[in-house]
C-alpha cells in the first residue's frame, strides 16, 4: 500500500496517542510539527543506508568552472541525490576517487557515472522502509508533542528496531556482494 506524506505523518501521529492531520496547513502543533520534521527526517532515513528502492544510477554533466584544488572537474549532481554510493566511468558507477563538494562532485575523471540514493516519492515506499519511517517520526515527533523524555526514548529504540528489520528486508532483495578483485587468488593461479 503506498501512502502519502500526511498518511505517514499520522500513522506517527497515532503511535504517540496524538491526534492524525489532514494537511500540515492546519493550525494544530501536530501540523506544525510534522512540517517542519518530516522532510529532514525522510531524508535522513534515506542517506542512512543504501536502500535499493532508492538506488539510482546516472551520467554527469561537467562543469564549466574548475575546482580550486585537488581536482580537475567538477560535475553537477542530481536534483534528487541524498547520497552519492560510488562513481566510475566508462560503462562502471564505482572505482573513481571523488569528493563531494556542495551539490557538486569533485574527481579527475572526464567522464563520471555515480550510483547514488535518490529522494523518491512516497508513492514508491516499499512496506517495511514505510514502517521505520513512521516509528523514526514517531520518535521525532513525540518530544516537541508529549514533553517526555522516557517516552521520547521509548520511541527511539522502536524505531532502531524498525529501522534494523527494514535494512535485513532491503538487504535480502540483491545477491550477497562478493570479492570482485582478490590478489592473492591471482598471485596464486
Amino acid at each position: 500500500m503506498s501512502y502519502t506524506k500526511i498518511d505517514l505523518c499520522s500513522r506517527a501521529l497515532v503511535k504517540l496517542g496524538a491526534n492524525s492531520i489532514a494537511s500540515f496547513n492546519e493550525a494544530t502543533a501536530e501540523a506544525k510539527v510534522c512540517a517542519q520534521l518530516y522532510e529532514p527526517t525522510v531524508e535522513s532515513l534515506l542517506a542512512s543506508y543504501p536502500w535499493r528502492f532508492a538506488l539510482e544510477k546516472a551520467t554527469l554533466a561537467r562543469l564549466t568552472s574548475k575546482p580550486t584544488a585537488d581536482y580537475q572537474y567538477a560535475y553537477q549532481l542530481p536534483n534528487n541525490c541524498v547520497r552519492v554510493l560510488s562513481a566510475g566511468n566508462g560503462s562502471k558507477s564505482q572505482g573513481l576517487k571523488y569528493k563531494i563538494v556542495g551539490n557538486m562532485l569533485h574527481t579527475n575523471a572526464d567522464q563520471v557515472i555515480i550510483s547514488y540514493i535518490a529522494r523518491p516519492d512516497e508513492s514508491v515506499f516499499p512496506a517495511f522502509f514505510s514502517n521505520a519511517l513512521i516509528a523514526k517520526l514517531a520518535a521525532e515527533l513525540c518530544l516537541p508533542l508529549t514533553e517526555s523524555t522516557a517516552r521520547t526514548d521509548y520511541m527511539y529504540k522502536r524505531a532502531e528496531e524498525e529501522f534494523k528489520i527494514a535494512k535485513l528486508t532491503d538487504s535480502q532483495q540483491d545477491v550477497p556482494a562478493c570479492f570482485q578483485d582478490f590478489s592473492l587468488i591471482e598471485v596464486r593461479q
